[in-house]
């Protein structure tokens, strides 16, 4: 059974697995706005990629715009929101993968040349 798009809040969330388990897939699509963020916390982890667009991640004192091909992943107890990054600039589109039993992505295998040019995007892991 295929789950639905809905919308909530500005974004668009349309379920990626079948299966109702944790963890649970999505595509975000984030509309560019002008809104103050707001930032929350709950049980989980969360990892995102961005497929297109900037996205702005506030994650605890920290402030990141991320664009396409970069990810990160943070624990949801650590107070966050992410949104498109500036209001003029367009949508963002993102993969997210979250699990409210605190379950981290795990890279089993990555070759030598695509580690080097990760090295200069990764985004720091808050703790």
């Amino acid at each position: 059974m295929t789950r639905k798009s809905t919308r909530l809040d500005g974004r668009i969330l349309t379920p990626l697995s079948q299966q109702h388990g944790e963890p649970q897939a999505f595509k975000i699509t984030i509309a560019a706005t002008d809104r103050e963020p707001t930032l929350r916390t709950l049980e989980g982890y969360e990892w995102i990629y961005v497929l297109s667009g900037r996205l702005r991640l506030l994650l605890g004192e920290h402030d990141i715009v991320m664009r396409a091909g970069e990810a990160a992943e943070f624990d949801t107890k650590d107070p966050h929101w992410f949104g498109a990054a500036g209001g003029n600039r367009g949508p963002v589109e993102i993969l997210s993968m979250f699990g409210k039993q605190g379950e981290r992505i795990h890279v089993r295998t990555r070759s030598k040349g695509a580690a080097e040019a990760l090295a200069s995007k990764v985004v720091p892991q808050v703790k």
